[in-house]
């Protein structure tokens, strides 16, 4: 009786400690948003870098084993196996960097709010800006035409004013 009788009823244990997504080992409060910005880039770029390595070695050993020899049935048969265990591998990668490209594509045109609005508070201020000059150069028109009219008014008035009284 010293068995502990076997059940299905799930005991209570430690959760894993791993970390799935292991980061720079800098705090990111320390990091300003450049460093961290080129943070990510090196991420991505080491990524792209070995997806395309993967293609790179897949496609020589693809043409390596392409080899017209003298070649028995076992030789034709692992090789053959071969080159479909790096076609797979090859495609994976691929695949990675197709997935690699959409989730670039998002962020350049999800993630680049700040930028987007920056570039759009600029527009807005250089259009108020040109507007508030449009505005002032109408103003000044205006009272330029409205002092001439006045000027060729007074004058026409006086000089009809003064025939009459010659009369």
């Amino acid at each position: 009786m010293s068995d502990m009788p076997q059940s299905d009823v799930s005991r209570p244990s430690a959760l894993p400690t791993a970390k799935l997504l292991q980061r720079p080992s800098q705090p990111l409060v320390d990091q300003n948003s450049n460093e961290y910005l080129d943070g990510i880039e090196e991420e991505w770029n080491k990524k792209v870098d070995v997806e395309i390595e993967t293609l790179v070695d897949g496609m020589a050993d693809i043409v390596s084993l392409a080899s017209i020899d003298d070649k028995d049935k076992f030789r034709i048969a692992q090789e053959a196996f071969q080159a479909q265990c790096r076609a797979e591998s090859m495609i994976r990668a691929a695949h990675s960097l197709m997935s690699t490209i959409h989730s670039m594509k998002l962020l350049l045109l999800l993630s680049d709010e700040t930028q987007i609005a920056k570039r759009r508070d600029a527009e807005l201020r250089g259009v108020q800006a040109e507007k508030g000059d449009a505005q002032a150069g109408v103003a000044a028109l205006l009272d330029e035409l409205l002092c001439s009219q006045r000027d060729d008014g007074a004058s026409g008035t006086q000089g009809a004013g003064a025939a009459m009284q010659a009369t």
